[in-house]
């Protein structure tokens, strides 16, 4: 296969679009021998004629096996400064039911960020100690949950809510387990709506110094406040810069600065808190241009810095938590469409021409990919029924909602003899594509098909026509048409 000739100032792909890169698909996905896409030697074809498209197809021996390395790796880098390190999986990157066992069977805790999240923890069987509990604006039913189910660790992220928590704890004779986030001011190199440690967010209490409280920063505020009420147990601080993230240095300067405020606090209050929470935000492979770190590597940066500062500030070193999501679930899952229309047009170049881009319909879109439209994320596919020997085209996979933005894939190059009824595979979609899914106008959510060693189940079945109108609520008798 060929590339045809690009137009100026658009990016270039190896030769064969029919190519794997092994970075954005889970390590049992392949092509077989008549070049169809095939997941654990299940091909493509048999799971859409099962389950119907789209399709999340995700690989559990692939879930399972990161879920391992990270736990692994950080263990293994951390066993002679804290004995291991707590990893909880970020549920909100994508939570079922079957997810969170699989979370559990591997030795992995959960970050949960609602009540719902906790009531498929309890669902699954994990016990309130090996859960966490995040959140802006979390609800006194929320807060109540958590005390209810014993969690190990609720995240508080403003001093209103540790007052309110503190409260309610002490109401019931109990002390609420507490981890305070901070935003520690590092900018990190990622899209702005899913930069989180800057000042300018919603999220965690400040460390700059306040003027108005005469210097002291909102995070000062809370640890004193926190250490006084009798119904917080305050186990230590969290943070959590970013999602995306590729470059190490934004994780470290925020464990630097984390750990220096640990010394702080135990100069100001003499107490040592026993744990640091270090966040997830991990970055993966969504294109060939990205280029994910392994465990191991992160794992080991992360130590060198983490018992370095502690020895230079004289702290014993604390319990380190962290919370990959996207870095686990994300490779692990593709999407599965049938394509529908496909249609050329004439698009203006860089260098004051023209040239063509073919448009390739899908039959899902932005209900069940939202991350193009809200973050301009990339993406690619591939043609996923068969192999073609056809020179590769530019194209820009788009879904079938009313709407210009619904775009799935905005450059990638397919076939030119992709057409209607090709099955087209768009891998990286495990983190927060499901999660984000809609009911826009009015498309059932897709299903989620588990796979491992040859064969498929569901995990989430997909939505019905009964499903979408199941909650309407209507008169029993509306009123007559008025006669004209």
């Amino acid at each position: 296969m060929t590339v045809s000739p690009l137009a100026p100032g658009w990016l270039s792909y190896p030769a064969d679009a029919n190519a794997l890169r092994p970075q954005m698909w889970a390590r049992d996905v392949s092509r077989n021998g008549s070049g169809e896409l095939e997941i654990a030697g299940i091909p493509v074809s048999a799971l859409a004629k099962e389950f119907g498209t789209p399709l999340f197809v995700v690989s559990e021996a692939d879930f399972r096996a990161r879920a391992r390395d990270f736990k692994d790796s950080f263990d293994a880098a951390f066993a002679d400064l804290c004995g291991g390190v707590d990893v909880y999986y970020a549920g909100k990157a994508f939570l079922c039911t079957e997810i969170a066992r699989w979370v559990a069977s591997e030795g992995l805790r959960l970050d949960t960020c609602s009540g719902g999240e906790l009531a498929v923890a309890r669902r699954a069987g994990i016990p309130g100690a090996a859960l966490g509990l995040h959140g802006n604006n979390k609800s006194d039913a929320e807060l109540t949950r958590a005390l209810d189910m014993g969690l190990g660790r609720i995240v508080v992220d403003s001093l209103a809510e540790l007052q309110r928590l503190g409260a309610l704890a002490a109401s019931r004779g109990e002390q609420a387990n507490v981890m305070l986030r901070l935003t520690p001011g590092v900018h990190a190199s990622t899209h702005e709506f899913i930069a989180t440690a800057h000042e300018d967010q919603k999220f965690g209490l400040s460390m700059a110094p306040d003027p108005e409280a005469g210097g002291v920063s909102p995070a000062e505020t809370a640890v004193a406040a926190a250490l006084a009420n009798e119904g917080i147990r305050l186990l230590g601080l969290h943070c959590h810069i970013g999602s995306q993230i590729f470059e190490s240095e934004g994780f470290e300067l925020a464990a630097q600065r984390l750990l220096g405020f640990l010394a702080e606090i135990k100069t100001a209050h003499g107490v040592e808190l026993p744990e640091l929470d270090l966040g997830g935000g991990y970055g993966i492979a969504y294109t060939e241009a990205d280029t994910p770190r392994p465990p191991a590597e992160i794992a080991r940066a992360m130590a060198a810095v983490v018992g370095s500062a502690c020895a230079e500030l004289g702290l014993a070193v604390p319990r380190i938590s962290i919370e990959p999501g996207r870095a686990i679930v994300g490779p692990t899952t593709f999407t599965l469409y049938r394509t529908g229309t496909v249609k050329t047009v004439r698009v203006d170049t860089a260098g004051g021409g023209t040239s063509e881009r073919r448009y390739v319909s899908v039959d899902g879109g932005m209900s069940d990919n939202a991350r193009p439209v809200l973050y301009d994320a990339d993406y690619s596919a591939v043609l996923a029924s068969r192999a073609s020997e056809d020179d590769a085209v530019m194209s820009r996979v788009v879904g079938k909602h009313c709407e210009s933005g619904d775009i799935v894939v905005r450059d990638v190059y397919l076939p030119a003899d992709t057409a209607d009824g090709d099955l087209l595979a768009v891998p990286g979609t495990g983190a927060y594509c499901w999660a984000l899914a809609s009911n826009y106008n009015y498309i059932a959510r897709p299903p989620v098909v588990a796979v491992r060693d040859g064969a498929a189940r569901l995990i989430i079945r997909g939505e019905t026509e009964d499903d979408l109108l199941a909650r309407d609520v209507f008169a029993s008798n509306p009123p007559e048409t008025p006669e004209e």
